[in-house]
């Protein structure tokens, strides 16, 4: 066995980035509520 056949028959190794299987609706829902109140902060606060 090579060092390439050994390495794509390895699992890949986990690093800690968001999984494939969550809530993707409520990330988008709380992701644009984010961009909101920035926007409403940036505009109160008069930085724009």
């Amino acid at each position: 066995m090579s060092a390439a056949t050994a390495a794509a028959a390895a699992p890949r190794a986990r690093t800690g980035g968001p999984k494939d299987d969550g809530p993707q609706i409520l990330e988008h829902v709380l992701g644009w509520v984010l961009v909101a109140v920035i926007a409403m902060l940036v505009s109160q606060v008069g930085l724009l």
